[in-house]
């Protein structure tokens, strides 16, 4: 049975850090407010000269570097992200381009902060399908390009950031025991799509538009949200929490990572946590947070590995991994 294993894990941020003591004399906020509601400390923000095509480059390049591989291995490129650098063309084509690579196809996928997590659905497909050999999946976004920064409910929530990681098609038994994608769950529901949107569009305003937020509804729908998709993936893959050796959520909130860990059953010590450094980079959040526990000796080989997220839309998913 042919799976999609993990070779490779990269990550880029922007050069600059903005903690919460920064937006103290920008909006009515603390960072003991921010810190306590939120688990928030930093975030960092893309310069002038940074964008979403430069930070998933890097990104792209940091992976290829881990798997040992060059662009001229890979075969598609998916790229998660809702602050292109363009409407149109796909800034994963941009990104192609600046890595020299003239082959194969790439093309952007926007669920928002689940982005990520529908990518490597997407990627484990093509390869399952016999369609590619390798796939380079990239999160990468902008999002403070699309904040109100006089919105205190919004703008200390973000930043700016990208992770990729490399799957490679391999030859597995068929069981829990095999190495890659496991199982998977996705799910969306456009009628909360006013809870968590961006007032502009091509279509609409002709803008690019700002975040908004309805926090405390996103907040009431997200762990019940989240343990469905989980328990659907657990259901098929036939494991329990126990059986996990980590989770790498979405990391939007820490009260809504310790909340879903909780009711889930998933001990405190299996969870990676990394919504401090980073604030919610939206769809890059899950593959920085990848990255961190990766390079951190954390996350080895033969591990259980589940990812999760929640976005706009709404849009929710969950994908096992054995490492």
């Amino acid at each position: 049975m042919i799976r999609s294993v993990v070779r490779g894990t990269g990550a880029a941020l922007p050069r600059r850090i903005m903690k919460n003591a920064d937006f103290e004399g920008m909006v009515e906020t603390s960072d003991e407010w921010i810190a306590q509601r939120t688990g928030i400390r930093q975030r960092h923000i893309a310069a002038d000269d940074e964008t979403t095509a430069s930070l998933g480059e890097a990104a792209a390049r940091a992976a290829l570097d881990s798997a040992g591989l060059t662009p001229a291995d890979i075969d598609v490129i998916v790229l998660a992200t809702s602050t292109p650098n363009n409407t149109f063309p796909a800034t994963a084509v941009e990104i192609q381009n600046r890595l020299g690579m003239h082959h194969g196809f790439a093309f952007d996928m926007q669920a928002v902060c689940s982005g990520f997590v529908y990518a490597v659905t997407t990627a484990d497909l093509y390869i399952r399908g016999g369609l590619a050999k390798r796939v380079l999946v990239i999160g990468a976004e902008t999002f403070s390009r699309i904040l109100d920064w006089s919105d205190r409910s919004t703008c200390v929530l973000f930043g700016d950031g990208a992770g990729a990681l490399v799957l490679e098609a391999d030859e597995g038994a068929g069981g829990i025991a095999d190495r890659g994608v496991l199982a998977m769950s996705l799910r969306s529901d456009g009628a909360h799509k006013d809870k968590l949107f961006v007032d502009g569009g091509p279509s609409t305003t002709g803008t690019v538009g700002h975040l908004r937020m309805e926090g405390r509804e996103v907040f009431k729908h997200a762990v019940g949200m989240i343990t469905d998709v989980i328990e659907a993936t657990f259901s098929q893959a036939g494991i329990t929490a126990d059986d996990l050796d980590w989770f790498v959520p979405h990391q939007a909130n820490k009260r809504i990572i310790d909340a879903s860990a909780k009711k889930l059953g998933i001990a405190e010590q299996k969870v990676v946590v990394t919504v401090d450094l980073h604030g919610n980079t939206s769809a890059a959040s899950v593959p920085l947070a990848l990255s961190v526990a990766v390079a951190d000796g954390r996350i080895k080989k033969g591990d259980l590995v589940l990812l999760e997220a929640m976005g706009g839309g709404f849009t929710w998913g969950a994908v096992l991994v054995r490492w």
